[in-house]
């Protein structure tokens, strides 16, 4: 069996595991499964560790690698899993050397310690994103940045992350210009803290390096942002989303709530206003844009009037592709030891605002009725318009090609082409 890589979470996760997975092959290991593990709630660590006795008994003689956030922060809790083999910390994972120490029966070398999970803390360069080659992709995430400087009370993740570093601006150009020579027909740039991109080194800001990278790639025809901070948002960064077609009409928000209260209980730094404001800036520089968003759902003390101003959020910042987080405690945050709503709240809060997200993305799918678009063909017959909603291809689409479509209608999920 070749390496398998179960990844949880984010997509900075889903480009790590690409590179470890590749890591691991090259060091010639089989039989081998890397879960690379998420810590953003609880709910995501028992469903690694629900995956995790899984594998084993589907396969008792594969080996299990534990990494990523959850090994981080919960290394305890994966070291003493029977299944595991090695658990392996956020800042070793990408690293070479780390696949070739592992013994081919998935464990370390005597001695080395099953468990090697490092200080987080120390400031050090980003290195260059490793990704390798990516057969079949049509699209390609690239980190350019990890780790966070802020606290949000509710979040675990800069414990399992670090501070905030960036990727060299001609390293995330030379692996850009190595993905569209391979067939890469959109890039999308991804991080843990996206928009505090060359903050800690006085570099570019992430405007500044999506102007580099449009201008030195001039063959890719898409760039993509993952996941923005809002308030960070630069003026380079919105003349970008202004003059450059090949940058795309899509940001997905870190929003989190709609309440100033919770907002600022939350520990966030920006308020409902400065959503509003910042979508509506946006639509005047480019109307086509669409914008999903991330919300909690029952966050602690909300009460239905709080939850109330998010759920109403979707329609003052005209929000189209939301995901919803029902709150979870984690140990060890600020946010744990504040007054919880009841599980059944949450439950029903969280229903309510993927409801208001899938009518709010009907809408926006019937307004597209009509219109043609410059669609991105994937593999499986689907494809993505520049605002990144999602069209079913006719027969023959093939996979990497931008074809014009019109579209004829929708199915309350996706596009259907004419």
């Amino acid at each position: 069996m070749p390496v398998e890589v179960l990844t949880f979470g984010c997509r900075l996760n889903a480009a790590e595991s690409e590179a470890m997975r590749q890591q691991a092959e090259a060091a010639g290991h089989r039989d081998l499964v890397v879960v690379n593990t998420c810590a953003v709630t609880a709910e995501a660590g028992r469903q690694a560790r629900k995956a995790i006795r899984a594998a084993v008994r589907a396969d008792a003689g594969a080996r299990v690698v534990v990494t990523g956030c959850g090994a981080q922060v919960e290394t305890r809790a994966y070291a003493a899993m029977p299944e595991v083999a090695a658990v392996i910390g956020n800042r070793r994972k990408l690293d070479a050397e780390t696949w070739r120490d592992l013994d081919p029966a998935g464990g370390v070398p005597d001695g080395a310690g099953r468990v090697r999970v490092d200080d987080v803390w120390a400031r050090r360069p980003e290195p260059a994103p490793l990704l390798g080659e990516m057969p079949g992709r049509t699209r390609a995430f690239v980190p350019v940045q990890n780790g966070c400087d802020h606290r949000c009370t509710f979040c675990v993740i800069p414990f399992g992350r670090g501070a905030s570093r960036s990727v060299a601006p001609e390293a995330v150009v030379a692996q850009v210009s190595r993905l569209v020579e391979r067939g890469t027909r959109e890039v999308v740039l991804t991080g843990v803290d996206l928009t505090a991109y060359g903050r800690e080194c006085g570099g570019p800001s992430l405007g500044g390096l999506v102007a580099t990278i449009l201008r030195a790639v001039p063959d890719l025809p898409r760039l993509r942002l993952s996941s923005i901070d809002s308030v960070e948002a630069d003026a380079a960064l919105l003349d970008a989303l202004a003059g450059e077609p090949r940058l795309m009409p899509h940001l997905h928000l870190s929003l989190q709530a709609g309440d100033d209260l919770i907002l600022k209980r939350m520990r966030r730094r920006h308020g409902r206003a400065d959503a509003i404001r910042f979508c509506a800036e946006v639509r005047r520089l480019r109307p086509e844009t669409v914008f999903g968003a991330d919300l909690i759902a029952g966050f602690p003390t909300e009460t239905e009037a709080q939850f109330a101003r998010s759920l109403d959020l979707v329609a003052a910042c005209g929000l189209t592709h939301l995901h919803v987080f029902p709150y979870s405690p984690r140990p060890g945050t600020p946010a744990a030891r504040m007054p919880q709503v009841a599980p059944g709240t949450i439950r029903d809060r969280a229903s309510r605002l993927r409801a208001a997200g899938a009518a709010a993305l009907r809408r926006r799918l019937d307004a597209e009725i009509g219109r043609t678009h410059r669609v991105l063909a994937e593999r499986g017959g689907l494809g993505r318009t520049e605002s990144f909603l999602p069209v079913r291809l006719p027969e023959g689409a093939e996979p990497g090609a931008l074809v014009p479509l019109r579209i004829a209608g929708h199915d309350g999920r996706a596009l259907l082409a004419a």
